[in-house]
């Protein structure tokens, strides 16, 4: 019984260095096992109760999706890509809602942000498609964007 808590004891430690939810199921996996071995039940059945206490709990966190993954958009997320936020500067546009504009060294292809209208000035990089820069304007100082 005690070999048992003593695991439970060390993955609970385990869990709380490392953040995630598996270590703390398999710490109540172990605890299961030491409560089953403290009732006196064989070995057998005290793996057996660490398994099914251990599955069970993962079957509820994955129904409650506590460890859902949890993808990240790149081509809209600024903290993967540094380009979103930048700032640059469109001459003009085709009839297409695209363009080419000066940026990082390089012309790069752009296209207008849906919804908006084309018009010469400063944009704001908002997403990219693979190599396209998608452009949102720039609001006006002390106006709502």
């Amino acid at each position: 019984m005690w070999i048992w808590l003593g695991l439970a004891a060390l993955a609970l430690i385990g869990e709380l260095a490392t953040g995630t939810f598996y270590l703390l199921l398999v710490a109540l996996g172990l605890a299961a096992a030491g409560a089953a071995a403290w009732f006196g039940s064989g070995l057998e059945w005290q793996l057996v109760a660490c398994g099914v206490v251990l599955l069970l709990g993962l079957l509820v966190l994955r129904k409650t999706r506590v460890l859902k993954k949890r993808e990240v958009n790149s081509a809209r997320n600024a903290d993967v890509n540094l380009d979103i936020g930048q700032t640059v500067s469109v001459d003009s546009w085709s009839e297409h809602g695209t363009t080419r504009v000066w940026y990082r060294g390089a012309h790069w292809q752009a296209e207008l942000a849906p919804g908006q209208t084309p018009a010469a000035g400063e944009y704001i990089i908002t997403e990219l498609r693979g190599s396209t820069l998608v452009l949102t304007p720039m609001a006006a100082p002390g106006t709502a964007r």
